[in-house]
């Protein structure tokens, strides 16, 4: 079991799925999860058929469901040619079910989503759109966070407000510090660029930047991270951190409207 990549970086060991990550577009990621026991293959957030299918026919799985995290077309894209070509059951938000195409079943905050033996609890994470949701495999340690976290960053705030955010990220910030942070984009690089206007000697961001510096250089991904990297490093879920709130500022201000301005100036970035 464990995780692979289309540019064959190496593998991270997991106890219960196995999960490939797909590079589409220009700078999405799509995720294969299976159950090798009951070989159920879900595909999360797929952008695009072709590729898709060629992730799945070149591993031999056969997909079964779809899980979606937002709306979004680069996240839903290939719903229905996939349904169409597969049969797969299409799993997504219940506050967003009228804008997810071909949904099958409705779920929401504590829900439980069974793919064969593995069991993921999802999150309502409110903030890039109004009926985000995670999917967290604790026996996997693996949190698909869709557009929420992204590695130092979070995305940007379509339709939530930085008090719903600020709520979703925290949420997302408690879980263990060992999860891998399956993000679904690759933008750590630029979002380090702005990470260090904030606080060029932060020593967890510098480590961060280095790390992915010879990731990038190796074209390799630099997804999934962990929930302790981002804690360290991630200014948007350090928004009630001291150290912080001093760099920018803001020393003693309420953390929503630290998070508020963090957001801010990443938006002009």
């Amino acid at each position: 079991m464990g995780y692979d990549t289309a540019s064959s970086s190496p593998k991270v060991a997991s106890s219960m799925l196995d999960i490939a990550q797909i590079p589409v577009l220009r700078d999405n990621y799509l995720y294969l999860v299976r159950d090798p026991t009951t070989e159920t293959v879900a595909a999360i957030d797929p952008a695009v058929f072709d590729d898709t299918m060629r992730a799945l026919d070149q591993r031999g799985w056969h997909l079964t469901h779809i899980l979606n995290t937002h709306h979004h077309a680069d996240h839903t894209g290939a719903n229905l040619e996939l349904k169409k070509a597969t049969g797969c059951q299409i799993v997504g938000p219940r506050a967003d079910a009228h804008r997810i195409p071909g949904i099958d079943v409705l779920v929401g905050d504590e829900d439980e989503v069974t793919l064969g033996g593995c069991v993921s609890k999802v999150f309502d994470v409110p903030g890039h759109t109004s009926g985000h949701i995670c999917y967290w495999f604790a026996d996997s340690n693996a949190l698909f966070c869709g557009d929420t976290i992204f590695s130092i960053g979070c995305g940007r705030l379509f339709e939530g407000t930085p008090k719903q955010m600020w709520h979703s990220l925290k949420r997302l910030r408690s879980l263990p510090d060992d999860t891998l942070v399956f993000c679904a984009h690759e933008y750590t690089a630029a979002n380090i660029a702005f990470a260090m206007t904030l606080e060029p000697e932060h020593p967890p961001l510098l480590q961060r930047a280095a790390e992915v510096k010879v990731l990038r250089a190796q074209n390799l991904p630099t997804v999934p991270s962990t929930i302790a990297k981002e804690k360290n490093a991630n200014p948007f879920l350090r928004a009630d951190d001291p150290r912080l709130q001093s760099a920018i500022d803001m020393a003693g201000a309420q953390p929503v409207e630290v998070f508020a301005e963090i957001r801010r100036r990443k938006d002009i970035f």
